[in-house]
């Protein structure tokens, strides 16, 4: 009763705050407004110690995404968890990562970001290790190492920062444009964003990160702690656009959506391929960013949150019925026993897809065509299509095994859609899935942007996809040639599925060295040498002095007298020579 009592409360309370700051966002929309708020926490002598709130309509349209989608899956997880015995702390994890989300948005300031930074990395460690075994304690330790170097960019540049005398970097961006110092917080920032959005060569720990329970996939995947990066560079936006370091972050990001997309076609595990569609997604949304469009970035950020959520909410609901097999291969004929759950996966599905006129249609065909009317080298448009028609091929690839194959699981396993507060979770991002990409284009852009371009480069989008498509499904087609296709080209599969070798050269390298180096240096410098030349020494001298003290304190007088005559007649001699 009190679990029940807890998600309800969370729920309601999540829930009409983001409606109430979604209509106050659309209000800021509107009127083009942006507050700073201050609150002076203490003052010593002339010091302040100041914290910094910014309101503008960025800030509050993310919050009440943010907000909705974990107010859903709160009440998503009241049945998914119901097993759980410490179902009070989930949820409590839940509300801080929420939190420290907010924090982040909200933060013109680099010290307060990196509160809401630190927190993010803090809580979605103790959500990866939730299940405590192995496998989630080594995907927790690979998550929290790859996410601090983002940590430690950041207080570079918050050392940075000092050149300005200030750390709301929002004041200085305008100003500060082209400046050295603000070109180096600039890079740093980019490189934190790089880890914490999971971009080459950072991008292992994402996939890994699906040790966490299914409730906080659908959160961590769709709108916090991966869209962090994203967000910190919307604000950072202004000082990269037509720089070599947007260059450079184009490169890496169109690369990330490549591999991503590739990688996905080959993979089994239902969750590692929508992680995998979330990193392509990024890809997609930080290469458009570096082309320096942020608000067509954020318009697909916030569309991709609602999707995906959704997405993930459906797999869990599979998972759960399939007595907890995540492999695709098992799955098959679910639209006769699960209709409504499929239903709800397929329109996800077909809106990462970008299927006309569903939530992804508005943003990742006017990307794409913003692409085209670049001025883009040809390596990067075709990243930019190829890719997207790799998101359409592991779709359908997706779409194939679970519609259309038949069932692998055993006889006695039995599927339903009973499951009702699961399904009006799901039911609620639905709706935003099927109508949030029009909602979102006529409040962002209210004047439709005029892309002029010749009939077959207008085709052009709608030609992948359908090539993308139909690839992914003759592709999966066990009984084309009577047997899976990537088993004819084993060790492409292999390379592409293992993210280009990327997962073992990360917990090499990212892991496994610097501890085993950590490890080496305790033991040979602070329990070693420094321990033997240092500490120790200096008690040996202290042992030494203490005793010769104490010798003279416990003596007889005579010992007194003798050093009394002693500092006399060296004072006079002292006096003589003087």
């Amino acid at each position: 009763m009190e679990f029940i009592s807890i998600c309800f409360i969370s729920f309601i309370f999540l829930f009409s705050l983001s409606m109430s700051l979604f209509f106050l966002g659309l209000n800021f929309l509107v009127y083009d407004l942006v507050y700073f708020f201050e609150w002076e926490i203490f003052s010593i002598n002339s010091t302040m110690m100041v914290m910094v709130l910014i309101f503008d309509w960025i800030s509050l349209l993310f919050m009440s995404f943010v907000l909705f989608i974990a107010a859903l899956v709160i009440y998503y997880s009241k049945d998914y968890m119901s097993g759980e015995q410490f179902i009070n702390r989930f949820i409590i994890l839940v509300l801080l990562f929420v939190f420290s989300m907010m924090m982040m948005i909200l933060s013109p300031n680099l010290i307060s970001i990196l509160l809401g930074w630190d927190g993010l990395g803090l809580v979605s460690y103790c959500l990866v290790i939730y299940y405590q075994n192995v496998k989630s304690y080594n995907a927790g330790m690979l998550t929290a190492l790859s996410n601090r170097l983002g940590d430690v960019a950041l207080l570079m540049s918050i050392a940075w920062m000092l050149n300005y005398g200030s750390w709301n970097f929002l004041f200085y961006i305008e100003f500060m444009k082209g400046d050295f110092p603000m070109t180096i917080i600039c890079s740093m920032a980019i490189l934190a964003a790089m880890t914490k959005s999971a971009q080459i060569p950072f991008s292992s720990w994402l996939p890994a990160a699906m040790a966490a329970p299914t409730p906080v996939s659908a959160l961590v995947h769709s709108s916090t702690l991966v869209t962090a990066g994203v967000y910190l560079l919307i604000r950072f936006s202004s000082l990269f656009a037509d720089t070599n370091l947007g260059k450079f972050l184009l490169l890496i990001s169109g690369l990330t959506m490549f591999m991503a997309g590739l990688g996905a076609n080959f993979e089994f595990d239902l969750k590692k391929i929508i992680a995998l569609s979330t990193l392509s997604q990024l890809g997609l949304m930080m290469s458009i960013l570096a082309m320096g469009f942020y608000k067509l970035a954020f318009f697909h950020l916030l569309t991709h949150a609602l999707f995906k959520a959704l997405l993930f909410m459906c797999a869990g609901a599979i998972i759960h019925n399939m007595k907890n097999s995540q492999d695709i291969r098992d799955m098959g004929s679910l639209t006769i026993s699960m209709p409504l759950t499929i239903s709800c996966l397929n329109v996800a599905n077909l809106a990462l897809c970008g299927f006309p006129f569903l939530a992804g249609f508005y943003s990742k065909d006017m990307i794409l065509e913003m692409v085209l009317i670049s001025e883009l080298n040809l390596f990067s448009v075709f990243l930019f299509f190829f890719s997207t028609g790799l998101t359409v091929s592991y779709s359908f690839r997706l779409f194939y095994y679970s519609f259309i194959m038949t069932m692998n699981q055993s006889s006695m396993n039995i599927l339903n859609d009973k499951s009702f507060v699961m399904f009006k979770s799901m039911f609620g991002l639905l709706v935003f899935a099927i109508s949030g990409g029009s909602m979102l284009n006529w409040m962002i852009f209210p004047y439709a942007p005029m892309i002029c371009l010749p009939l077959s480069l207008k085709l052009l989008t709608l030609t992948v996809c359908i090539i993308g498509g139909l690839f992914g499904y003759l592709v999966s087609n066990v009984n084309f040639f009577s047997f899976n296709k990537s088993l004819n080209y084993y060790l492409f599969s292999f390379f592409s599925s293992s993210m280009w070798f990327m997962p073992p050269l990360s917990t090499i390298g990212v892991t496994y060295y610097p501890l085993s180096m950590s490890f080496k240096l305790f033991k040979n410098l602070d329990q070693g040498w420094l321990e033997f030349f240092g500490i120790q020494q200096m008690f040996k001298i202290f042992m030494k002095v203490s005793s010769i003290v104490q010798f003279v304190q416990f003596n007889n007088l005579k010992i007194h007298l003798t050093l009394f005559v002693f500092w006399v007649i060296f004072l006079m001699l002292l006096v003589i020579m003087i």
